[in-house]
């Protein structure tokens, strides 16, 4: 008698993309939330002139785009 092969054909619902970097694999929503943040950093200390608005601006940025990322991929 032989033993039964299962096959999975179960398929992650959402398999996070990595770009390794520096031998460390980094999830792509990462990497596109810390540009975003860099982005509105410069937009906004340009546009207004205060590094302070723009650092506190683009904190948030970064962190919700991150959280975000996160949620979608956990899902």
């Amino acid at each position: 008698m032989t033993a039964s092969q299962t096959l999975d054909t179960r398929v992650p619902a959402r398999a996070g993309v990595e770009v390794d970097i520096a031998g460390t694999c980094w999830p792509v929503y990462k990497l596109e939330a810390l540009g975003a943040g860099l982005l509105s950093f410069l937009a906004v200390a340009l546009v207004l002139g205060s590094l302070q608005a723009g650092v506190l601006l683009s904190t948030a940025v970064c962190a919700v785009l991150w959280t975000l990322g996160w949620w979608r991929t956990a899902r």
